[in-house]
Order: C-alpha cells, then sequence, then structure tokens
C-alpha cells in the first residue's frame, strides 16, 4: 500500500506531530469524504512506501527520523512544490521560499534525489503571471534544484470551485497553443540540460510533442526499481478519476489519508480548499492525539480496515 500524505492538506506542514503520533500508534484513520460516518483504518504495517506532498516541508522534518525509525526503513518519497507566485496568490507559502529551498537539498542529500520530485504546479497565466514571466521564473528554479532532483511534474490551473471563486483575485486567463510550444520546448530544454526528466501527469494538454518526457508523479516503474519487488507481487493498480474526465493518469493508486478543508495556505487556485471558512473551524477540531485529521470518531462512524 502507498500512502499518500497528502493531497487533500499539507500535513507536513501544519499537522506534523499528528502524523508522528499516528505512526507511533500503528494505525491511522481517514474519513470518505464522500460519506464521513465511513472510515477507513490504515495500520503502517501494511505500508510499502509513504509520499509526503508539501509546499513547505520545514515542520516535518523534527519529526522524519523519528518516524523512519519506527517504520524499518519504509521508503519515503517527497512531493515538493516550489512555484514562483506572491503574496497574491500564496498568501502564506509566498514568505517562505528560500527556506524550501533550502529544505529540497537537503533532503535530496538526506534520501537520495532520486526520491525528490519538483513540482512546478499550478502553472497559471495572467497580466502579472505571463509566459514570459514563468520562462524566467523556470529558469531560476532550475539553477536552485539541479543537483536535488531527477524529475519535475508540472500541471495546469483547473477551474475547480475555489478557483472559480477565487478569480478575481487570479484574472485567470486562457492557455493557447504558441503557450503551451514555448512552456513545452523551454521547460524541456532546461531540465534535459541538466539530465532531469520533466512531465505532465493527469493533464489534457500533451506537451510530449514539445520535449516533455512521459511519466506519471509515482509510476508502477518507479515504485517497482524503489521496492525492489517483482510486479505480481505488488498488485498495483492504476489511480482511477470520474468518467467525464478528459485525461490519462499513469500514476499507481495511493490512500489519501488529508481531509478536505484543512490547509491552512489558503492558496487561491487550490482544488482542496474550496471553502475557507471551514478550513477555520477544521482547524479547530483538530487533536494531535485522535486518530483522524480532523475530528473524532463518532458512535456512529463504520470502521473497515483498508487492506494492503
Amino acid at each position: 500500500m502507498i500512502l499518500f500524505v497528502s493531497g487533500r492538506s499539507d500535513i507536513a506542514t501544519y499537522y506534523p506531530k499528528w502524523f508522528y503520533n499516528r505512526v507511533k500508534e500503528g494505525f491511522v484513520d481517514t474519513r470518505n469524504p464522500f460519506n464521513p460516518k465511513l472510515i477507513s483504518r490504515i495500520y503502517f504495517k501494511n505500508i510499502d512506501m509513504i509520499v509526503f506532498c508539501s509546499k513547505n516541508i520545514r515542520p516535518l522534518l523534527p519529526y522524519l527520523e523519528k518516524i523512519k525509525s519506527l517504520l524499518d526503513d519504509i521508503p519515503f518519497v517527497f512531493h515538493l512544490t516550489l512555484t514562483p507566485y506572491n503574496e497574491d496568490i500564496e498568501p502564506i507559502i509566498a514568505k517562505n521560499k528560500k527556506m524550501i529551498i533550502e529544505d529540497i537539498n537537503y533532503l535530496a542529500k538526506k534520501y537520495g534525489k532520486e526520491n525528490i520530485f519538483i513540482r512546478y504546479d499550478p502553472i497559471l497565466k495572467n497580466k502579472r503571471y505571463t509566459i514570459s514571466f514563468h520562462l524566467k521564473a523556470f529558469n531560476k528554479l532550475i539553477q536552485l534544484i539541479k543537483d536535488a532532483t531527477e524529475n519535475i511534474v508540472i500541471s495546469f490551473v483547473d477551474y475547480y470551485k475555489n478557483t472559480l471563486k477565487n478569480n478575481k483575485f487570479l484574472n485567470l486567463e486562457e492557455f493557447d497553443e504558441s503557450d503551451y510550444k514555448l512552456i513545452g520546448e523551454s521547460f524541456s530544454y532546461l531540465s534535459h540540460l541538466y539530465n532531469i526528466k520533466i512531465f505532465t501527469c493527469g493533464e489534457k494538454e500533451d506537451l510530449t510533442k514539445y520535449g516533455f518526457d512521459k511519466g506519471a508523479c509515482i509510476s508502477k516503474e518507479f515504485i517497482i526499481n524503489t521496492l525492489k519487488k517483482d510486479e505480481k507481487d505488488l498488485k498495483l493498480k492504476k489511480q482511477t478519476f470520474r468518467k467525464d474526465n478528459k485525461f490519462t493518469c499513469n500514476c499507481v493508486q495511493m490512500v489519501d489519508i488529508g481531509a478536505y478543508n484543512s490547509c491552512l495556505s489558503m492558496c487561491k487556485y487550490c482544488y482542496a480548499n474550496y471553502n475557507e471558512d471551514d478550513v477555520l473551524i477544521n482547524y479547530k477540531h483538530h487533536d494531535d492525539d485522535s486518530s483522524l485529521l480532523i475530528g473524532k470518531i463518532e458512535k456512529e462512524s463504520i470502521i473497515k480496515e483498508r487492506k494492503s
């Protein structure tokens, strides 16, 4: 089982002690986002790999070695987002970019650059953040992290509920084919110059025609190579999406233990926060000693063990 920590909330930034406590207890509970009464119980003994996804990994760093010592050297993989936006788009994270870069380079030395995935994600376009701006920003990014990763993932902004609500701040402009061509050719040239693989995942636009690689955030091949196990023993499943989504994703299925509307970064493009008032309410209901990220187990809860 691949544990995702987390796409729904930045657990590494805002809830690191809670995650450490769950590892010590040996299990973690996560609600079904569509039916909160249904709770999956996940035992760490069944975990093969942990993927940490974060915009600011610093708060988790004091716990990482303690966590690793408790988990019999389960591999850690880091998906670390580094974008060029200012406080108009990323009101919290924008203040910490220098520190984030320092931590990326530290983790690469500690855990191996092959386990560091940099996410330039999402790319959005408006009058301030033009294509020219992104080309310059990516060039600068590459110079700062060229020795710290073997993989860069990019995506383009999606029009989620929160994104549409915040469009008064974002003032988004549509991408055209010339934009994709400029990004594809420039980003791939710079990445390959430093032997870094660059790819999109779950995107409608195919940038391989402009030099991008084929890849996935967490691919079957990556897991097989990292765990050094036979594919038939791993029984990996492909990530699933709703039928109306007109794009493909080559990632393997992961178990996300986060909760929507619980990330305090409040980035204006975020898909996981769709009600910022609920974020503050949920944060008040967080308890580092609870088995759930938000709230506690209720009498009517139905708990089922998530099998590996």
